[in-house]
């Protein structure tokens, strides 16, 4: 049991109360914290070293069985100094001792780093230390008291801002495992090579141009990661690392590499991609362990046009992220950055001060990161990078890949980014690499939210107090004239225009002579008005000329935002008509539509056909895994992409006809359900009570790939069932029959298609999942970490089961040899079970403990075809992710729990609480 005891209550706190935090601390919380054995975790509690300080002034007999501590590095640093002071005299026994940052976020969602720059040197008398983790903190120099642990086996010092390492390190004779990604290091210490028991070594994400010679001496180590630095060559003295097995060094700009790499007895993986090899030794150049991509193998060097005594401009250095890295280093030197998602960015020479790190990740588009208005269309996901608001002395380069959009007339791709809380779009240039790949390019003038958008083509201009005239891009004869006067001060002034149909407003009218103007938005910025009657022009509806129109025919239409009703302003306005357009003047912007028509009633209608402006005419598909018709890829596709879609799939997949068609909005969120027997994995992250969720984009892949179970018994039959689609929120009940689906079609109904869903009837007495793990003998693991996600031995055999006869694919593409292949064949002959889960188990075990390797095996599923079960991964690694957030803010009691406006949110939990935590 944990021992809970009741504390000193907090001293309230007066308005000019002055006193030293480190004694207002000492007056104890309520509630000391729970002790659970030989831990204690107080990272994730609100004020963890009031906590500590109280138990330590107690003199708590319980710790001295302590062996694990955790503290937050966001605590007071003055506080946090004065704390592991108390340390080593009140926690003799400690082993391990972590001081991580990064649990608390910005307003932006940004991870903070810690506020720990030092370590009081009392720390360096825990003389049992072996474990120290000082990660994701502010830490410039290494602290003096660290070297002076003389037990310590692993250091952790990732994401901090050191710029070297001390000479004194290397005093440290048992250390194992040290990590120092992240950060700013230009040099290593030549003590470093005095380590001998080393065994791992991961410098990643760092600025060093030049390794020491002394780095041969590290006689035991087995893995060193060199990757995203700036190294141009390599010492000699790497070739003595007789017990490397992995050596990463990608994303460098290295020239060359010592031959004797190839006859290191133990390497099984060299990592040389994205550098700038002309060419490598030949006992390099066939060696199945060795990955070169992203070399200019072979291609002769650029001619140098320089006079003698010119000085060489250093080239800019060149990053290839591959999907293990979410972060890369910028110096003042600038380079040109290409992301594992195919983004690339171009930092000039000038463009910081000094040293930045820069993270990104690719987030999928749902509503509240993607800022659309009614007419505009996502190209993109979106990306986001960090730091938040971060401002360059020059502006960086930004090309993002997009989906081409289908209509181009009178439409243009544009970059939007968020800026002061609030959505802009950046001047963007286009560049096609390929009939299919395109790339919006644009300069960034901050960091924050990008994607991309296709837009009606948009004029702006600024409007000074002696006017000025506006014309549309995309249709000249759109003109609005500003007489001087009009505004006192300058304003600016935007205007979009949308393209008609005529068949689809003939269509909906029901009148074959009907027509109506293209559709013109104009807004401004500043005042809602103007003091002088501002002229518009408009063309009129084709076919209609000024000397035949019949005016008791002629409409024209006004809506202002938000509001969707069009209001017939005709009879308001002076409309002046030419032989081709219509000429009127108003007083503040807003929608306009010029309607010809001999129906009454013509706002009802304008609000109709401004809506299907919008929509998007689709088809929802269910299609089944030939070889596993448990296997469910669902879609919802724009009209056009059916057939083409259902010609790719047919060889892997079988299944209805695609459902009538439906309309949707763009952005739309829409559910999946299945029905009668049939369901899927709630513990989905996209799963709302059951049920799948989609949000549609029409240039985009609205695509989920589910395992669907059931459980009804199926050695005795065929199990039928269907999958129905809803628009909104989740409807409370869902029709049992696809019929009571369909007789309740209407105008508003939630359902939109209803499509068959069939399990056959097992053959044998063995189902899926019987047996499954027999004779399994391989060690349990787990790969990843909680924090980011991890697969544990009862995910991987569940990846093992699904995979059947696709295995060898997917073993080929992690990197098994197909003589290993064969043996593993050989080996299990007549168990097809047993080939599968010692290919995956035994690649695991080798892979336990290394970064990215969940990462590689997702990768290996989606070029093995099997995108269902690298789905099913993502969705285990968000799932653990997002329990993990949960857990923090659940147990740091984040602003947004329930509390009264006057209680402090940095109270600790009362018993209950901390008991249920």
């Amino acid at each position: 049991m944990a021992a809970v005891e009741e504390g000193p209550e907090p001293q309230a706190a007066g308005a000019g109360d002055a006193r030293d935090a480190t004694d207002a601390v000492d007056a104890g919380p309520r509630v000391p914290p729970l002790l659970a054995g030989n831990r204690l975790s107080l990272d994730l509690y609100p004020e963890g070293c009031r906590w500590l300080r109280h138990l330590c002034a107690q003199q708590h007999p319980q710790l001295l069985e302590v062996e694990f501590l955790q503290l937050s590095g966001h605590e007071d640093p003055q506080l946090l100094e004065a704390t592991l002071a108390r340390v080593p005299r009140s926690l003799p026994h400690l082993r391990s001792l972590v001081l991580k940052g990064g649990q608390c976020r910005d307003a932006l969602g940004a991870c903070l780093p810690g506020s720990l720059t030092t370590l009081p040197s009392s720390l360096g008398g825990l003389a049992r230390l072996v474990h120290l983790d000082l990660s994701f903190n502010s830490l410039e120099t290494l602290p003096d008291c660290v070297p002076q642990m003389r037990g310590l086996g692993a250091l952790l010092l990732s994401r901090n801002r050191l710029s070297e390492l001390p000479e004194a390190l290397g005093a440290l004779p048992a250390l194992t495992f040290l990590a120092v990604t992240h950060n700013r290091l230009q040099t290593l210490p030549t003590a470093l090579g005095t380590l001998s028991t080393l065994q791992h070594l991961d410098l990643s994400e760092n600025l060093l141009d030049t390794l020491p010679p002394e780095i041969g001496g590290l006689s035991s180590l087995a893995e060193l990661s060199l990757a995203s630095n700036r190294l141009r060559s390599l010492p000699a003295s790497l070739a003595g690392l007789r017990s490397l097995r992995l050596l990463i060094l990608h994303s460098n700009l290295l020239a060359s590499v010592p031959a004797g790499l190839g006859h290191l007895p133990l390497l099984t993986r060299l990592d040389l991609r994205d550098n700038q090899l002309r060419d490598v030794p030949p006992e390099l150049r066939d060696a199945p362990f060795v990955r070169l991509q992203g070399n200019p193998l072979g291609k002769a060097l650029p001619d140098s046009c320089s006079a003698p005594g010119t000085p060489v401009v250093p080239e800019m250095p060149r990053l290839f992220l591959t999907s293990d890295f979410d972060s890369f280093p910028v110096t003042p030197q600038g380079c040109s950055v290409t992301l594992a998602c195919g983004v690339r960015l171009q930092f000039p020479a000038g463009a910081t001060a000094t040293s930045v790190i820069i993270r990104y990740r690719l987030w999928l588009p749902e509503p509240r990161l993607v800022p659309l208005g009614p007419h505009d269309s996502l190209l993109s996901g979106v990306l986001e990078l960090q730091p938040h608001g971060a401002s360059f002395q020059q502006e960086v380069g930004l090309w993002l890949l997009f989906v081409p959009p289908r209509v181009r007339r009178c439409r243009e791709v544009v970059v939007r980014t968020l800026s002061d809380d609030s959505w802009s779009d950046l001047e963007t240039h286009l560049e096609e690499e390929a009939p299919k790949r395109l790339w919006a390019h644009c300069q960034v003038p901050h960091f924050s939210w990008f994607l991309v958008v296709s837009r009606p083509v948009s004029n702006a201009c600024l409007v000074p107090p002696e006017g000025t005239l506006l014309f549309s891009s995309g249709n000249p004869g759109i003109k609005v004239t500003f007489p001087p006067g009009a505004t006192e001060e300058p304003c600016h002034v935007r205007m979009q225009v949308v393209h008609v149909a005529d068949r689809e407003l003939q269509a909906l009218l029901g009148e074959p002579a009907a027509a109506v103007s293209p559709l013109l938005c104009l807004s401004q910025s500043g005042p809602s008005g103007f003091l002088r009657p501002v002229t518009v022009q408009l063309p009129l509806p084709p076919g209609i000329t000024g000397l035949s129109l019949d005016r008791s025919h002629l409409h024209l239409l006004y809506q202002a935002p938000p509001t969707a009703t069009w209001d017939d302003i005709t009879a308001e306005v002076a409309l002046e008509l030419t032989h081709l357009y219509a000429r009127f003047q108003v007083m503040h912007f807003s929608w306009y539509w010029l309607w010809y028509t001999t129906k009454t009633c013509v706002g009802d209608l304008a609000r109709k056909a401004w809506a299907r402006l919008r929509l998007h005419h689709v088809n929802l598909i269910a299609l089944q895994r030939r070889r596993d018709p448990e296997q469910v890829l669902l879609q919802c596709l724009p009209r056009h992409k059916v057939d083409a879609t259902l010609r790719r799939l047919l060889e892997r997949y079988h299944g209805p006809e695609p459902s009538d068609t439906v309309e949707m909005f763009e952005g739309e969120k829409f559910f999946a359900a299945f029905e009668r027997g049939l369901d899927v994995d709630a513990d989905r992250p996209d799963c709302v009570e059951g049920r799948v969720c989609f949000v549609f984009y029409s240039h985009l892949k609205n695509v989920k790939e589910v395992y669907v179970t059931t459980t009804l018994d199926r050695q005795a039959q065929a199990v039928r069932g269907q999958v129905s689609f809803y628009r909104g929120p989740v409807p409370e009940e869902v029709p049992e029959e696809a019929e009571a689906a369909r007789q309740r079609r209407g105008a508003d109904a939630l359902w939109m298609a209803t499509l068959p869903i069939k399990l056959p009837r097992l053959r044998g007495s063995e189902g899926p999942g019987l047996g499954r793990g027999a004779g399994l003998s391989l060690a349990p693991l787990n790969l990843g970490d909680a924090e980011t996600g991890f697969l544990t031995q009862s995910n991987l055999l569940n990846v093992a089961g699904r995979l059947g006869p696709d295995w060898p694919a997917v073993a080929l593409h992690l990197g098994l040899s197909y003589q290993e292949l064969q043996r593993i064949r050989h080996k299990f002959r007549d168990d097809l079970d047993g080939q599968i889960r010692h290919m995956l188990f035994s690649w695991a075990e080798r892979q336990a403990g290394q970064p990215g390797a969940v990462g590689r095996l997702m990768q290996a599923l989606e070029q093995s075809d099997r995108r269902d079960v690298a789905q099913e991964v993502r969705a285990i690694l968000e799932l653990g992710r997002r329990k993990y957030q949960d857990g923090i803010r659940h147990t740091s009691l984040a602003p947004g729990d329930d509390a009264s406006p006057g209680a402090s949110a940095s109270q600790p939990p009362e018993p209950a609480q901390a008991q249920t935590c």
